[in-house]
């Protein structure tokens, strides 16, 4: 009998355990060789369990379990072939026809009682002894809805204490509607998000500097050249690319915004590795963007599309996302005015975009209307200051502001590829 032991790979350097976010197979299914098995979380990302080998597997791990790298967590017997005419997973077919008969000696068995917790509920006529009454006056709960455990219904002290208190603007007996909760586990990606994002605020000077961007221009070129742009590199011109090449320029202009702290000393990078915030299914993901400073629009655009595109599948990698000297982040699309994001450790800055309004601005001593966008840059002023952060959110203003001439040298079609 040959059975493989599948043990949990190294998803990147540094990270030595996972979780088991969710199986895709159940025990006893026949599974095929590079089938997803499983979805594993780590600390980093979410990533996909493949099968090593077909057979029928044997699953050593829980959903929530968490795991060593180089844990097994299931086994494959290999020898065992594959049923006919079945498709993995092949346990579900048996399921459907096993239900029936399951049901069928329910039918001739006696009616049970109805369980004591379905009766409806009755209230206690019985009185608050001194101390309960005391308890139920604090809480302001009404005597009459406090069912009583002691001797003729009588309220005790420890019912009163556990009575529960009614919603703020109302009584118990005018509470009404669902009162559910529901208790569930965080992932550890989201657990390893709040750990850092609470370092972050205890472990650095953060500071936030504002400014506005005037996105006519752009609005502009999206109009002028999408079509052309699109049908010459199959990708659409979005706004991440414009203001990836504005950032990019504005770090080259202040170095110490494309810097991080390492204990006592300053590190400072002669690339841009750019991370991009995307919302996926399992949080907030920053894929980077390598070399940013030598890409074209085309290739930005391209690149962003495919990061963001494995984020929402699930298949980014943890390399994928790992690095990165500067964050963007753009809440507009959730329709955020106005925010301080918070620093993506050990990065040293974020910029972050929001919504686009049209609102009326001087030009020229005319009042006129122009669709505006707030930005806001985080910033550690341990190592930057106020006088960096606002120049480097200023040039990135400049390069909003006129694209043409500060992003793509004068030549619009030849800045944009065309």
């Amino acid at each position: 009998m040959s059975v493989l032991e599948m043990k949990v790979p190294s998803p990147g350097e540094s990270i030595t355990e996972v979780e088991i976010a969710t199986w895709l197979v159940k025990d006893g299914d026949y599974v095929e060789k590079d089938q997803p098995i499983a979805e594993v979380d780590s600390d980093k990302a979410t990533l996909e369990l493949p099968a090593e080998q077909s057979g029928v597997i044997t699953l050593k791990a829980e959903e929530g379990d968490v795991v060593q790298v180089g844990q097994v967590v299931c086994l494959i017997d290999m020898d065992a072939a594959r049923p006919e005419g079945a498709s993995a997973p092949a346990a579900e077919a048996p399921k459907q026809e096993e239900a029936p008969k399951a049901a069928e000696p329910a039918k001739q068995e006696a009616p049970k009682p109805a369980a004591p917790v379905a009766a409806p509920q009755t209230y206690a006529t019985g009185a608050p002894s001194p101390a309960a009454k005391k308890i139920l006056d604090e809480k302001g709960v009404d005597a009459g809805q406090v069912s009583g455990s002691g001797r003729d219904g009588r309220i005790t002290k420890t019912d009163a204490e556990l009575a529960a208190v009614p919603a703020l603007g109302g009584s118990p007996a005018t509470a009404t509607g669902a009162r559910t909760t529901t208790t569930t586990k965080l992932s550890v990606l989201r657990r390893k998000i709040a750990q850092r994002l609470v370092s972050v605020k205890n472990e650095t000077a953060m500071l936030t500097t504002f400014n506005e961007v005037d996105m006519s221009e752009i609005f502009r070129l999206r109009k002028q050249y999408k079509e052309e742009f699109a049908q010459k590199h199959g990708v659409g011109l979005g706004f991440m690319s414009f203001f990836t090449k504005a950032v990019t320029r504005a770090l080259q202009m202040y170095p110490d915004v494309n810097a991080s702290i390492d204990g006592d000393f300053k590190v400072n990078y002669d690339f841009c590795d750019i991370s991009i915030a995307v919302s996926g299914p399992k949080g907030l993901m920053v894929p980077v963007l390598r070399n940013a400073e030598n890409m074209s629009f085309a290739g930005v655009e391209a690149n962003i599309k495919d990061l963001a595109t494995k984020v929402r599948d699930g298949k980014i990698t943890v390399d994928e996302m790992t690095g990165g000297t500067f964050t963007i982040t753009n809440g507009g699309t959730f329709g955020s005015m106005m925010s301080t994001p918070i620093i993506n450790p050990p990065q040293s800055a974020i910029l972050g975009m929001h919504n686009i309004i049209q609102r009326p601005v001087a030009v020229d001593g005319q009042v006129v209307i122009r669709p505006m966008m707030y930005v806001a840059m985080s910033y550690d002023h341990r190592i930057i200051d106020g006088k960096e952060s606002v120049g480097f959110l200023v040039a990135v203003k400049e390069g909003i502001d006129n694209p043409v001439e500060i992003l793509m040298g004068g030549d619009e079609r030849k800045g944009l590829g065309l």
